[in-house]
């Protein structure tokens, strides 16, 4: 499967159309016309033909508490 510029996994087309077919299913007018009147199918069709903006957020540093681990060596009596 050939991705539009941008799209760099299976996982990121669909995750884009996901948000996609919600809006779609939320009343949002469809930037193509096709023969399926599905959402998901409208959203799909849009996704491969490169009509929807989008932004990949890269985290800068993840800040998160780091895990004592070592176990403790006492049993409970």
């Amino acid at each position: 499967m050939d991705f539009p510029q941008g799209i760099d996994s299976k996982f990121r087309f669909i995750l884009v159309a996901a948000a996609r077919a919600q809006q779609l299913e939320s009343g949002a007018r469809p930037l193509i016309q096709g023969p399926s009147k599905r959402a998901t199918r409208i959203a799909q069709a849009e996704v491969q033909a490169g009509l929807l903006p989008f932004r990949v957020e890269e985290p800068d540093k993840l800040d998160l508490p780091r895990q004592d681990r070592r176990r403790s060596t006492k049993r409970a009596s």
